[in-house]
Formats: structure tokens, C-alpha cells, sequence
């Protein structure tokens, strides 16, 4: 480890100015081009800058599908408005006759909706964003252990992204089997979108498999001295149990891509079975493959991948929390128990996703009693953060708030989600909107605004300047009104019966086309298309204040010093914006990360870096 040290400095010393050493001083200087330091750095703190920015724009981009698709529900086989020929010139007129979205191209931006979402919004944002950025400061690091490493892991990351976004453009458009690519549809849909997909899909999890090795190896090594394993701030676990989960589960989606990607351009049978019929003729495959091992290596990381999404938010939550409350986080342990307890058991729930499959009664027991029992520790979880609350002197500021926003949300997102590992009950809520409403209360009003969180948190940090706080409370207000006027309705059409992923929004299965028939769905529930459309395009327009937010205050924010929000942990501990190095001197680190409110201390925070080297300074 020392070596390592030695090669990446900790601090910097003041240079030695002799007759002999003039040149020696200056061959040693960090002076990067601009290619250097914004498109190939290696510096940790620009690489989480720019998959920080390149995340929030695909978070964009995909909500932007979004809204399309609600459109289309709300108003099947009507032009878009404003847009509608544009994305006819974009996408031809046989994928938007008129300027209206077709079925096919409904799937497409269903499918890629998901993919980018996930593997292109909230994973890059919530663990390679942040993480790189805040967690080698955290652990008092001068960078991560493999710097050009993590710069390969960020250049695959946006080849990734690239490859996903040209699909669109391609004859036959984007892919059109849903964000979790069934074969064998995926295979005989008429489309190299889905040739694009695959492709895409190994560059982002080779992406984040680099990343995950990066982190651990980083949080393993380089610790500075004192750093124990009790005294890493729970972001810093959260990070590091999320980099083993990746490292494990996404290896057999990356062998599942190739092999669905040979079945797609060189017409093997990995996936595809005897016998399978198209169009009402018989396939041309050899056929032998299965269908269901493709569902398997899929949600073998589909279900870790949740704890993905969750777990490095969580971490951002638990120090806004402790910071804002003045006070440590209630059950330091336990969190750190729970978080160990959730990445193993994340393994062995996976197949709870796949009930319908005609798995016999005995395995989907066992699937049962593991989701169940998975649970557990995300309460746990939850109930520390909530107890974190109690007694403490509570400031409300625009990270607190998102931060308090995020534990009621997560919270129906997860109570909602156990009738659905109980089989009898998923069953009947399988693929309805009740399955999306679950799954984007964990993941939008949950995830996301743990990341906003994140966002005003360590803005100051990054830039030297705060974010409008008006503004901010603007966007919060705005935006958990809206979110809960598009998911919680969605609760209610999915326990009636409406099916996801069909494009007129389920007007085939209602009372508007087939007014005599049983069970069909009541107006009542088709109505509320609109008022979702309408919820969208609000919460879409409460983004604006975001964006305009955080350019605008790069330039024009409160100027702060190096520690505004008077924190403990290391982060705080160097100089605004951190130079390249990150500290100025070597941190010791003698005491836990959440020392507020200390009887007898100056001030009501004591920072973890060692006193005599590391004075204490807030507002």
C-alpha cells in the first residue's frame, strides 16, 4: 500500500526551490491539456463529473420517451403535438405515420425507456458518479487505484450510450422486445435495433464491471490511516457492497448478450427452441436452445440490479440525514449489517420474476420465503434513517428535504412490492401497471430523489458555490406533487386489470370498444390516462428550475468555504474544488464519521481528519 501512496501523493508539499532542483520541481507539475484533463483524464473528480453529466442527459432523454408514450396511451394513434413531424423526418413515416407513434415504435421507445433509464441514467449517476467523485475523498484517497482504468470505464460507458442512441436511426429503428430483450422475440423481430442493443449492453457492463473492480480495490487499499472498517462513512459501504454486486451478477448477462447477440447475426439457437413457429410459419433454427435460460441469466442480474439502483442512493440519504440533523445516524452497525445482508441475499431472490414460468411449487416456495426474508434488512435500513430523525436538531434545506422525500417514497415502493413475491398474488398482478407503479416508486420518487439529494449536497463541493435554494424548493415541491399524481393512479389501473406494454393504453380491453362484455376495464380507469399525460408534462416543466439551477449557479451561486454544511467526514476536509491529489496534507483519521454534537466540543461538529491538522471551519 505504501508504494501506492507514494506513486499518487495524499498531500502536497511545498516545492523546494534550488539551483539543482528548478527542473526537477518542474517535471513533477500537474498541468494537463484540455484533452488531457475534460475527455481522457484519469483525475477520479473529472471522470465523476462526466458521468455525472452524461447520465443527467440520458436521464432526460429518457424521460422525453416517456412522455411520448403517455401521449400515446392518453390519445392512441393521434399526432404528437409540436414534435410529431419531427420525429416522422427522424424516425420515417412507417415507425410515425403522420406524425403519430405506431405500436412499433411504441415498443422501441418502451424498450429503450428501461434500458436507458437504468443502465444509462440511475446506475451511472447513483455509483459511478458519485462514487467516483465523493468516495476516494471519503476514505481520504488521492485517486482510485486504477486511474486509466476508470477512464476506460467511463469511455464504454458513453460508447455504450452512443450504440444506443444511433439504434434509433437505423432501418427498422430501435429494439423492440422491452428493456429485458425475451428471447426468443428479441431474436424475430425484423430490426438490427436489436443487434444494437446487445452491442450496447456488453460496452456498459464491461463498463461497469471496470468500475466495480476500481471500487473495491480503491475502498480495500487505499484507506487512510485510521480509516477502519467501522469508521467508513455508509455511503462508502453502500458503494462497496454495490461494486460486488455488479462484479458478480452482471458477468452472466454479458455471456447471455453474446449468445442472444449469435442468435441474432449468426443464426445459433442459444435461446430459440424446437418447433418455434413466426408469423404462423415454422422458423427456420436448429432450434434446442432455451427460451427460460435466457429469463434466468437475465434476472440473475435483473434483481441484484435493484439493489443497484437503491443502495448507493440510500447512502447519499444517510448523510444528508446525519449532517442535517446534527446528530450520528441512529444504529451505525445495523445499517452496516443490513447492507452486507442485502448484497448477499440479492442472489437468490432473482426468480420471483419468473412465477409465471411454471416453475413447480417447491422452488417458488423457496423464492418466496427469500424475498420475504429480503425485506428484512431494507426495513432496517429505512427504520434507522427514520430514527436518525428523532431528537435532532433538524435543518431543512433543499438536499434535507429531497432526502426526508425519499424514505415515504421508498417506503411504498417496497411495501408494494411484497404482494409481488408472494406467487398466488403475482399471479394475478403480473405485467399490469401495477408492476410499473411498484417498481418506479423504489426507482423515481425513490432513487431519484436520493440523487437530487446527492446533487445540492455536494454541488458546493464540486463548484465552490451553492445552488439557489428557492429554486431548489421549487423544483422539490413541484416535483414530488407531480410524481405522485403519475405512479399512485397507476396502482389502481393495474389492480383492474390494465396490461403494460400496450400501446393504446388498453382500449381494446375496455368498455369504450367492447361496451357488453365481463371484467372489462371501466371508463373510470381509462380516464385516468389523461390525468397522468397531464402529471407528466408538469413534472417534466418542474425539471426546468433543475437545469437552469445548476448551470446558472456555477457563475452566480453563494459562494462558500471548504466545509459549508459543517460535516465530518473527509470530503469536507479539503480545499474547494479539491486539487489534483485532493489534500493538502496526509489525513488521519482517529474517530467515526458521524461526530456531531460531541459534549464539550468547540463546535457542534468534529471533523474526522486528526485535530492537529485539521481545524474545524464552517459558516
Amino acid at each position: 500500500m505504501q508504494t501506492t501512496v507514494e506513486q499518487f501523493p495524499p498531500f502536497r508539499e511545498a516545492p523546494h526551490h534550488d539551483a539543482h532542483g528548478g527542473h526537477d520541481d518542474h517535471a513533477h507539475e500537474y498541468n494537463p491539456n484540455f484533452w488531457q484533463k475534460y475527455i481522457f483524464s484519469t483525475d477520479h473528480k473529472i471522470i465523476g463529473i462526466q458521468y455525472g453529466f452524461m447520465s443527467l442527459c440520458f436521464l432526460l432523454f429518457g424521460f422525453f420517451l416517456m412522455m411520448l408514450m403517455r401521449w400515446q396511451i392518453a390519445h392512441p394513434q393521434q399526432a404528437v403535438p409540436i414534435i410529431g413531424h419531427l420525429i416522422e423526418k427522424l424516425v420515417g413515416s412507417t415507425m410515425a405515420p403522420g406524425g403519430a407513434i405506431s405500436p412499433e415504435l411504441y415498443n422501441a421507445f418502451g424498450a429503450m425507456h428501461g434500458t436507458i433509464m437504468v443502465f444509462l441514467g440511475v446506475v451511472p449517476l447513483a455509483f459511478a458518479a458519485f462514487g467516483n467523485y465523493v468516495v476516494p475523498l471519503m476514505i481520504g484517497a488521492p485517486d482510485m487505484t486504477f486511474p486509466r482504468v476508470n477512464m476506460a470505464s467511463f469511455h464504454a460507458f458513453f460508447l455504450g450510450g452512443v450504440v444506443m442512441f444511433v439504434s434509433f436511426f437505423i432501418p427498422g429503428g430501435a429494439a423492440q422486445a422491452g428493456w429485458t430483450s425475451y428471447s426468443p422475440l428479441a431474436t424475430t423481430i425484423p430490426t438490427n435495433g436489436q443487434a444494437f442493443w446487445l452491442a450496447g449492453m456488453v460496452l456498459l457492463i464491461t463498463s461497469s464491471l471496470l468500475g466495480a473492480v476500481n471500487f473495491i480495490a480503491t475502498i480495500i487499499q487505499l484507506r487512510a490511516p485510521g480509516m477502519t472498517w467501522m469508521r467508513l462513512p455508509f455511503f462508502v459501504w453502500a458503494q462497496f457492497v454495490t461494486a460486488f454486486i455488479l462484479l458478480l451478477a452482471f458477468p452472466p448477462l454479458e455471456a447471455a448478450s453474446l449468445l442472444q447477440l449469435m442468435d441474432n447475426v449468426a443464426h445459433t439457437s442459444f435461446f430459440l427452441p424446437t418447433g418455434l413457429a413466426v408469423g404462423g410459419q415454422m422458423a427456420h433454427v436448429s432450434g434446442g436452445g432455451s427460451p427460460l435460460l435466457w429469463q434466468h441469466l437475465f434476472w440473475f442480474l435483473g434483481h441484484p440490479e435493484v439493489y443497484v439502483l437503491i443502495l448507493p442512493p440510500m447512502g447519499i440519504v444517510a448523510e444528508v440525514i446525519a449532517n442535517n440533523t446534527r446528530k450520528p445516524l441512529w444504529g451505525y452497525k445495523s445499517l452496516v449489517y443490513a447492507v452486507l445482508f442485502v448484497g448477499f441475499l440479492s442472489f437468490i431472490v432473482w426468480a420471483h420474476h419468473m412465477y409465471m414460468t411454471g416453475m413447480g411449487q417447491k422452488i417458488a416456495t423457496f423464492f418466496q420465503a427469500t424475498t420475504m426474508i429480503i425485506s428484512i434488512p431494507s426495513v432496517i435500513i429505512l427504520t434507522c434513517m427514520f430514527l436518525s430523525l428523532w431528537g435532532g436538531s433538524i435543518r431543512i434545506n433543499t438536499p434535507m428535504l429531497f432526502a426526508l422525500g425519499f424514505l415515504p417514497m421508498f417506503g411504498i415502493g417496497g411495501l408494494t412490492g411484497l404482494p409481488l413475491g408472494l406467487a398466488a398474488a403475482d399471479l394475478y398482478l403480473h405485467d399490469t401497471y401495477y408492476i410499473i407503479a411498484h417498481f418506479h416508486y423504489v426507482v423515481a420518487p425513490g432513487s431519484i430523489f436520493a440523487l437530487f439529494a446527492g446533487v445540492y449536497f455536494w454541488y458546493p463541493k464540486i463548484t465552490g458555490r451553492k445552488m439557489n435554494e428557492f429554486w431548489g424548493r421549487v423544483h422539490f415541491w413541484c416535483s414530488l406533487t407531480f410524481m405522485n399524481v403519475v405512479f399512485m393512479p397507476m396502482f389502481f389501473q393495474g389492480i383492474k386489470g390494465m396490461l403494460r406494454r400496450m400501446s393504446d393504453g388498453g382500449v381494446n380491453y375496455s368498455a369504450a370498444r367492447v361496451p357488453n362484455a365481463i371484467d372489462v376495464l371501466p371508463v373510470s380507469v381509462m380516464q385516468l390516462n389523461g390525468w397522468i399525460l397531464a402529471a407528466v408534462v408538469a413534472l417534466g416543466l418542474s425539471q426546468i428550475p433543475f437545469i437552469i439551477n445548476i448551470f446558472w449557479s456555477i457563475k452566480h451561486g453563494e459562494k462558500v468555504n471548504n466545509n459549508p454544511w459543517g460535516a465530518t467526514t473527509l470530503d469536507w476536509q479539503t480545499p474547494t474544488p479539491p486539487p489534483h491529489g485532493n489534500f493538502e496534507r496526509e489525513m488521519i483519521v482517529d474517530r467515526g464519521p458521524y461526530e456531531y454534537s460531541v459534549p464539550g466540543a468547540a463546535t457542534d461538529f468534529t471533523p474526522q481528519g486528526h485535530p492537529s491538522t485539521q481545524p474545524a471551519t464552517a459558516h
